[in-house]
């Protein structure tokens, strides 16, 4: 511990520059992991914000939910047996404000349950940020396709779909409105299995958001971006420490004469690279969790605590590694060759 201490304040500023490295990367890492799991939220957190569950959709839909048609009467047996399920429909479309100016909404409706918003014949529930682009409650809402019109009851938290705030309607009108008659799932929450109903294929949450177009492709994006950059990490660890080895080939030497072991020296490493570490992630963790209350309003960015406690042990065991494996030339020294071809 002592050596390692000296050391550093010896070579400070290469410490300081490996420390810098750690933290633009480790800063970067955080930054887009928001975005990943703000879009996530963007992009489906209707499906999300539901326990966990089985989702239910024709077979023959070829997992596309805007195929599927579920069959009445295999909608009415599953919901007989199941008091807590819900079939509902999800249909992209469009509203017209006050003002006559159009508005992109993902149409949602279901049949009576506590899963969804209930909503009676001429009414809308809004997500929260069509709130905040001016519409209000009371305001009167029309669509092309809809005879009739929305009075605005009421906004809900965080609840978009495909990017697109949700806009819960009444079944009746949803039927007008799309000239349909059947729903395009079924949802029991609580199931961690699902069961076999005749024409329908079930789907786990997770499996379920993989049906979202573009949601995977999305999330595949951003998460390869992110891994890419912790292996970065790994390998900046791995040739800082190989380098700093090689320029003490000398010094390992004497110290295996005096009779300091292997296993010392390779603990001189690890503190090393766990004080770099840990004040490189804290200025970034710092940072990227500040960077909530900075970020622009119609920006999708969400970093939770979780999300950075598991990234930064993440980090940790990748440095650890890459230290490690630039470490395995000092087992192999020999204290008097060493010291012979070393600068002490």
């Amino acid at each position: 511990m002592y050596i390692a201490w000296k050391e550093i304040k010896k070579n400070k500023t290469r410490f300081i520059i490996l420390g810098s490295i750690v933290f633009l990367v480790s800063f970067l890492t955080f930054i887009i992991s928001g975005l990943s799991n703000g879009l996530s939220q963007d992009n489906a957190a209707l499906i999300k914000n539901l326990s966990d569950g089985q989702f239910y959709m024709n077979s023959d839909a070829d997992e596309t939910y805007n195929l599927s048609r579920i069959d009445v009467n295999v909608q009415d047996q599953i919901l007989s047996e199941q008091k807590d399920a819900a079939a509902f429909s999800i249909q992209m479309g469009f509203l017209n404000d006050p003002e006559d100016k159009q508005r992109s909404v993902a149409f949602v409706t279901s049949t009576e349950s506590n899963l969804f918003q209930k909503v009676k014949d001429g009414e809308i529930i809004l997500d929260q940020s069509l709130e905040d682009a001016g519409i209000s409650i009371g305001d009167v809402l029309t669509n092309n396709q809809f005879s009739g019109e929305f009075i605005v009851k009421g906004f809900v938290d965080q609840e978009k779909y495909s990017h697109a705030p949700v806009a819960y309607i009444n079944m009746e009108n949803y039927k007008e409105i799309y000239r349909v008659n059947e729903m395009q799932l079924v949802f029991i929450p609580g199931q961690d299995k699902g069961q076999t109903y005749t024409g329908l294929q079930s789907f786990s949450n997770k499996s379920f958001l993989n049906t979202i177009p573009s949601y995977s492709a999305e999330q595949m994006s951003l998460n390869m971006i992110v891994w890419f950059l912790v292996v970065i990490s790994g390998m900046l660890f791995a040739i800082f420490f190989y380098m700093m080895n090689v320029q003490k080939i000398g010094l390992y030497g004497i110290l295996k004469a005096i009779g300091v072991k292997t296993s010392s020296l390779f603990k001189m490493m690890w503190t090393q690279m766990l004080f770099v570490t840990a004040i490189a992630l804290t200025l970034s963790i710092a940072l990227s969790q500040g960077f909530n209350f900075i970020v622009p309003k119609g920006m999708p960015y969400n970093l939770p605590y979780e999300t950075t406690i598991q990234l930064s042990i993440i980090f940790i065991i990748i440095g650890f590694i890459g230290a490690t494996l630039s470490g395995i030339q000092i087992k192999k020294v020999e204290p008097l060759q060493a010291i012979q071809q070393g600068d002490v």
